[in-house]
């Protein structure tokens, strides 16, 4: 008789030492990342050490003649001593992190699944925004899916499907759209609340932060146009509220709906934008000043590879880049200026936009320096200094809301209210 496979004992032991509301799925990815992290530390350790013998020996005479023997075999100089240390570390790094890999991919199969929780969606959206592309490229479980969701449940797009989920519903559906690092559950009760006044059924965009502003556009324009073949009720009126990064990728999807031909691109009716970086966010832009700086110089270069983790969502907000021809073929870690093309808001649909300032009243000041804390009114309300960048929302369908900050946007009655007023006109 076999002898039972320990993995799911082992793997209960660990769960046991770690966070319930984690998923062994979970604690997989995590140790997936943990893997990749100790390589890319170590890689890091060993890069600082060879630019600063390098940077001396160049200042020592004969220093031209101090070389990198690190692939021979004797080991005599400090690189080969340091790459046989760090060759060494990189190989137990990878042992220990497949061994752990492969005992929870034996293990999660038999392990029961539990629900997941806000403060698990909250982990996997943060760790998406900031890694999502990394982790979709290295098919880690932590990546996310996009999906439309409701209650934090996943729908299933088939009209007997959404019949028993919605008995009742309408032609009119609302879709919320979060934004970078987010998920649907941070959605406050009060836009759908107020909105649902109205008619309209809210459903909720789960989706990878982390990926390109229109690889996500290109998802979520498929996405919709399954909804509306599967929806109970003959769809006339969509609309699409979005918050942050959410709006880049509404944009997004209805200009690539409309070069598909995709029927839900004429039932679009209204767009809702609050707090949308339209033309970028000035702490990407530093971000992305601070990569340059550090990788001018021989010794502080390669820390400029930190900053080079962080995703191609959250490099797309520098200047706030919503079509493909924006960052296909380039380097998107290199400093350049805003050249993306320009994209008008869509024809044929009623776009409003919220903007907010963390200050309490109306004032020069507000108008030009302060914005929400991560999104400026003028980038908020689409305004840009070249007239081929500025978006035509018009004048009563632009509001910026005093003492609210860029993550009340999601809450506030407020401008739960402007909406409701807005899309009741």
């Amino acid at each position: 008789m076999a002898s039972p496979d320990p993995a799911p004992a082992r793997a209960g032991k660990l769960l046991q030492a770690l966070p319930s509301w984690l998923h062994v799925s979970d604690i997989q990815g995590l140790a997936q990342l943990a893997t990749q992290g100790v390589l890319g530390i170590t890689g890091l350790a060993e890069s600082v050490q060879g630019n600063v013998y390098k940077a001396v020996a160049a200042r020592l005479p004969g220093g031209s003649k101090f070389v990198d023997r690190s692939a021979g075999a004797s080991g005599v100089t400090p690189f080969g001593i340091t790459g046989l240390i760090y060759g060494s570390v990189r190989g137990i790094t990878r042992l220990a992190g497949g061994t752990v890999n492969a005992m929870l991919s034996r293990a999660v199969p038999l392990l029961p699944k539990t629900a997941s929780s806000p403060t698990r969606e909250a982990m996997l959206s943060a760790i998406n925004g900031v890694l999502g592309d990394r982790l979709q490229d290295a098919a880690n479980p932590l990546a996310i899916t996009m999906s439309l969701r409701e209650g934090g449940q996943t729908l299933v797009l088939d009209k007997a499907s959404l019949a028993l989920r919605f008995p009742v519903v309408t032609g009119k559906v609302l879709v919320y759209i979060h934004g970078l690092c987010m998920n649907d559950l941070q959605w406050g009760a009060e836009h759908p609340k107020a909105l649902a006044m109205l008619g309209y059924t809210s459903l909720y965009l789960h989706y990878n932060t982390g990926l390109h502003v229109s690889t996500n556009g290109a998802q979520l324009a498929a996405l919709l146009q399954q909804l509306l073949q599967a929806w109970p009720q003959p769809v006339e009126d969509l609309g699409l509220v979005a918050h942050s990064m959410g709006g880049l990728v509404a944009r997004s999807a209805a200009h690539q709906a409309e070069k598909a031909n995709y029927s839900w691109r004429g039932k679009l009716k209204n767009m809702v934008f609050l707090g949308t970086p339209h033309h970028g966010a000035p702490l990407e832009r530093v971000g992305n000043w601070v990569d340059v700086l550090l990788g001018s110089n021989v010794v502080t270069r390669p820390f400029a590879a930190i900053g080079k983790i962080r995703s191609s969502g959250l490099t797309d907000l520098r200047y706030g880049y919503v079509l493909t021809s924006s960052w296909e073929g380039k380097d998107r870690f290199q400093r350049s200026s805003d050249s993306r093309a320009p994209l008008p808001l869509p024809e044929g649909v009623k776009c409003f936009a919220v903007a907010a300032t963390t200050l309490g009243k109306p004032s020069a000041l507000n108008e030009t320096l302060v914005g929400d804390g991560l999104v400026p009114l003028r980038s908020a309300l689409g305004q840009h200094d070249e007239t081929l960048h500025c978006l035509a929302f018009e004048a009563d369908n632009q509001w910026v809301a005093y003492g609210v900050n860029h993550m009340a946007l999601l809450k506030s009655p407020d401008v739960a209210a402007q909406v409701q007023a807005w899309l009741s006109r």
